[in-house]
């Protein structure tokens, strides 16, 4: 369901529906489940604020407007437009802002730190949607049978390692029914909500914005804190953009406008609607508005829902991980395609084990949904300022509109997310320093990675060679030269390899075709077949070659070599042997960065997957050259 371009595709009739089924199971799932917990700790009795039927209007209200601005307005209709050939989410958006010449991007280099920080907060959030939203919905055993209360830790454990564990099958296998289980719950949802409302349905004039702007001026800053749970019913509007390539924004669009917006809306009235009748339901409105008799399967059904959200973004944390990796921001990490059909669907294992013992670890330290929740939003609400602030340089700079439109809507987002901003920074004492932490930890090592491999690049081109100056001094050589081709992989076009030099140094031979191979990774998320190459003839059997690769393509070297055509220049993969340098730092005192971060980056170094299984070279055919370089 990959999107390759934007909104070319134009899915109609029979597939848009299938589209939509499919974002409905992947896009939502985060969103579809804040039922679980939302209302109940917005009005949470650690506010001081009375359940009375003024205080629940006043939250209704807010979780209404919250969805239709946050939600419909800036994401859907605004946030979305900005793809880049078809992917969205913050590092999408971070690339399109980020110049191609070196001169301008050093301009705006804080612009795009920003973003990478946002970025980075997102592995925090990944961390806890688990968490909390598989816990939430196993607290339904409490509501059940009192007795069962000891055992919802354990069994959320068990559910969350038995997620983890079933990464590595990917998620074609069972992502066909996603989708029905979703629209089985949101019509759940939607289902429990009119019942409620047909029995209270004053509820509804909660749809007059006044009554939360009175929430406000009855509570004073209790409502302000308030606010800081209410964000919970929209925690996963970067979601939405994230996933934006894997279907487009036309289903998505359609999904949440049809399916998703109705079920929360009425879902969210209908808990209110309860609470108007019986106060004392705030315990757990969600479960007590369903009749005892169905509660079980209610259960059984909000497990299966906060399973495939937590699968959604897990599924993006992978996807986002191979972004970063494919941008230079991240360490070559093994990355496994699980569809044959499905290129977004992929497994990356370290960042899938990292995930299940940071759940398992959250779930064990706070113990409860609720504790949980005061650690949740701190990270979303980060990265979305940071989404409007971006936004608003992309509406300057690539779409050209003047200061003052450009301003007025970023101002309009800004006043909304900063609200919520500042209702959830409160929390960073009460857990949300958590994703602070983990942000603010991948954010040091994207950067210090970035800038390592900098070093490293100018450290190995330093006097190096250019590649038709070898080759001219070739003809002067008597040079044995034997059957097959050579592949030099070097990071630097137009420089003579060292693997090459040393190569020639040692074994005093030279295949009778020499290819001196850079892969280079654009900005931008695929690169067309008729864009991957960059072929120079540079005589004497040599041939410069330059591979292109965006930062969604997988690097499959053999293969894309397979599919060039180029006069003189031929690929026999049993008569092709690729040779790759590996480098073994040294620390020095007088390095040109910091102490800490150099042994930082020599650890990241040596832990990096080999080059030859990430751009899947086949092993046979590898021949790897050493050499010690300082730092």
């Amino acid at each position: 369901m990959s999107n390759h371009g934007g909104e070319r595709r134009e899915a109609r009739g029979g597939y848009l529906a299938l589209l939509t089924l499919g974002a409905l199971g992947v896009v939502y799932g985060d969103i579809g489940t804040s039922p679980l917990y939302a209302f109940r700790e917005s009005l949470s009795s650690a506010y001081g604020i009375v359940v009375d039927r003024a205080n629940v209007l006043g939250v209704v209200s807010l979780i209404f407007w919250s969805l239709i601005v946050v939600i419909t307005v800036k994401y859907l209709v605004f946030v979305m437009r900005a793809d880049d050939h078809g992917e969205g989410g913050i590092l999408a958006l971070t690339s399109l802002i980020t110049p191609r010449d070196p001169d301008r991007r050093s301009r705006r280099w804080k612009l795009i730190l920003v973003g990478l920080f946002g970025t980075a907060l997102l592995y925090g959030d990944g961390m806890i949607t688990p968490s909390i939203s598989v816990l939430s919905a196993v607290e339904g055993l409490e509501i059940v049978a009192p007795d069962l209360q000891p055992f919802v830790i354990p069994v959320a454990i068990l559910i969350l390692v038995a997620l983890f564990t079933i990464q590595r099958r990917g998620t074609a296998t069972v992502g066909s029914v996603f989708g029905p289980v979703m629209i089985l719950w949101f019509g759940t949802l939607a289902t429990l909500g009119i019942l409620q409302i047909l029995r209270e349905p004053s509820v509804l004039a909660a749809v007059d914005p006044r009554f939360a702007v009175s929430f406000f001026t009855r509570n004073a800053g209790r409502a302000f804190l308030a606010l800081g749970s209410v964000f919970l019913v929209v925690t996963g509007a970067e979601a939405l953009y994230a996933d934006m390539g894997h279907f487009g924004r036309r289903p998505i669009r359609l999904g949440w406008l049809t399916v998703v917006l109705p079920g929360l809306m009425l879902n969210y009235f209908g808990q209110g609607a309860l609470l108007l009748a019986q106060p004392e339901a705030i315990e757990s409105p969600f479960y007590l508005m369903a009749p005892a008799s169905v509660r079980i399967p209610l259960v059984v059904l909000a497990t299966a829902a906060t399973v495939i959200a937590s699968q959604a973004l897990i599924s993006g944390v992978f996807s986002l991980t191979m972004q970063a990796i494919q941008l230079g921001y991240l360490p070559r990490l093994r990355v496994d395609h699980t569809s044959e059909r499905e290129f977004g669907q992929v497994y990356v294992g370290a960042a899938n084990w990292s995930l299940m013992v940071a759940c398992v670890g959250l779930v064990l330290g706070f113990g409860s949904s609720s504790n949980l929740a005061a650690a949740y939003g701190v990270a979303v609400t980060t990265t979305m300022v940071i989404t409007t602030v971006l936004f608003y340089s992309l509406t300057r700079t690539r779409w050209r509109w003047s200061r003052a439109k450009a301003m007025a809507l970023a101002a309009a987002f800004l006043v909304v997310d900063l609200a919520f901003f500042g209702a959830n920074i409160l929390k960073v004492p009460a857990g949300g320093w958590f994703p602070l932490v983990v942000g603010v930890g991948v954010f040091t090592v994207m950067t210090t990675w970035r800038r390592g491999r900098a070093i490293v690049r100018a450290k190995l081109s330093r006097g190096r060679l250019a590649a038709a100056d070898f080759v001219a001094q070739l003809a002067d050589r008597d040079i044995v030269r034997v059957p097959g081709t050579g592949v030099f992989m070097f990071a630097s076009a137009g420089a003579t390899p060292p693997t090459l030099l040393e190569n020639l140094r040692f074994n005093h031979v030279l295949h009778e075709t020499v290819v001196l191979l850079t892969v280079v990774y654009e900005q931008r998320p695929r690169v067309l077949p008729a864009e991957r190459y960059d072929v120079v003839d540079l005589g004497e059997g040599f041939f410069q070659l330059v591979l292109h690769f965006g930062y969604m393509d997988e690097p499959d070297v053999p293969q894309a070599l397979a599919a060039l055509v180029s006069p003189g220049l031929g690929f026999d993969p049993l008569d092709t042997a690729y040779f790759l340098g590996r480098e073994t730092l040294i620390v020095v005192k007088e390095g040109e960065m910091a102490p800490w971060r150099e042994h930082l980056f020599a650890f990241l170094s040596r832990n990096v997957s080999p080059a030859a299984r990430y751009f899947r070279l086949p092993p046979d055919r590898v021949i790897e050259i050493g050499a010690l370089l300082e730092i």
